[in-house]
């Protein structure tokens, strides 16, 4: 019997172990995050860490953020508010009145890390700048982000995303031609400057607060990182001497290997084949001549044998063909059609939901963060006016 009772408790700590092993912690848990921006940058920055297991205290003027009211609406307040901002808890604080900016000092004092995305300075006219903070706070990591930097001749210029890429050379690599200039349908410079330039940051910080036991300021500037999008053009500009002119980069249009081709039913067949296997592989596919294979000769002529070739069949014609081909040539899907692609369902991309006080649910914003370090997927939280 003894032996017996024995074996079930070695037995119950087994199996708390492995339980342990199998839901480790999640990497920024315990961690809290003050969070005064707005919009789509630092929003989606603060919900990658709140991803990840930081507490976000999100500081919305009174009235809400405008974003709340954008349309289209879900369970009464912005959609897309709603995917920037799940599982945080909001709380409205009038940054301009006594009791406001006493309150703020109260979240500060166990803060582990402040995003702020106001202009240059206003953080400093509200008596939250940096070196106000960090005196009292000395363990903060404090992060900035704005579109051009906390100094600079351009520091105070207004800009959106469309500015930022057009301020940097990147939108003129391929602004599409010249009598219909095309929008680009990804915000380059807010996600991949803002965002992600601040999460990776902001993670770089915590590991010097380890060795150091000090935070540190954090300037993100959107545009520096628009120059890193530019890589291909900037070492053939560099190298050459002359740097690319709009649609003549390989990779931005100025190859027949790298192209987009129209179908016969007008969809979109997106060619990606540079390497020369592959190249040979999708000109053999849609049985291009080989002449006209030999893109070195005239590119512009093999771009146009293409485009023709591709415009006699259908995109689910192409489709089978092409998958055969195995050639870096894919249909350029909807995105309501990518929704359904069961790879991606697969991967569990969209099992997480986020769940309004009704009981109301919005398909989760898929963000790039292992499972491993996330909280499994469900339903989130929606963020409400003072977390109601």
């Amino acid at each position: 019997m003894i032996y017996s009772d024995n074996r079930f408790t070695l037995f119950g700590i087994m199996r708390q172990e492995d339980a342990a092993m199998a839901s480790p912690p999640l990497p920024l848990a315990g961690l809290k995050v003050v969070d005064f921006t707005t919009l789509l940058p630092g929003p989606l920055a603060t919900l990658l860490l709140a991803e990840a297991g930081a507490a976000v205290t999100k500081i919305e003027r009174p009235g809400g953020e405008d974003m709340r009211r954008y349309p289209p609406a879900f369970a009464g307040q912005g959609a897309a508010f709603s995917l920037l901002n799940r599982g945080k808890r909001s709380q409205v604080i009038d940054l301009k009145s006594e009791n406001g900016r006493a309150q703020v000092h109260s979240l500060l004092e166990d803060a582990d890390i402040l995003v702020e995305q106001f202009r240059p300075g206003v953080m400093e006219r509200l008596g939250f700048g940096y070196q106000a903070v960090s005196r009292a706070c000395p363990r903060l990591i404090y992060c900035s982000i704005s579109g051009y930097g906390q100094g600079g001749p351009r520091a105070a210029e207004a800009g959106h995303d469309i500015n930022y890429i057009a301020a940097t050379g990147l939108l003129a690599l391929q602004p599409g031609p010249a009598q219909h200039p095309v929008v680009p349908p990804a915000l380059v410079a807010d996600i991949g400057g803002g965002t992600f330039p601040a999460v990776i940051n902001i993670l770089l910080a915590l590991r010097q607060r380890e060795q150091t036991g000090r935070g540190c300021r954090l300037d993100i500037a959107m545009t520096d990182a628009m120059f890193m999008f530019a890589w291909h053009a900037l070492a053939a500009g560099h190298a050459s001497g002359v740097f690319p002119k709009p649609g003549a980069s390989t990779l931005a249009g100025g190859s027949p290997r790298y192209q987009l081709y129209r179908t016969r039913d007008e969809k979109l067949v997106a060619c990606g084949a540079l390497e020369d296997h592959f190249w040979r592989a999708f000109t053999t596919a849609i049985g291009l001549e080989p002449a006209l294979a030999d893109d070195a000769r005239d590119p512009a002529r093999t771009r146009a044998a293409v485009a023709g070739v591709i415009a006699q069949r259908t995109a689910a014609e192409w489709k089978p063909l092409l998958a055969a081909a195995d050639c870096c040539v894919t249909i350029v899907a909807s995105l309501e059609d990518a929704l359904r692609d069961p790879h991606f369902a697969q991967r569990g991309l969209f099992d997480a939901t986020i769940m309004a006080p009704s009981g109301a649910t919005l398909p989760a914003l898929p963000v790039p963060i292992d499972p491993q370090f996330r909280a499994p997927a469900g339903s989130r939280p929606d963020c409400r006016l003072d977390g109601t």
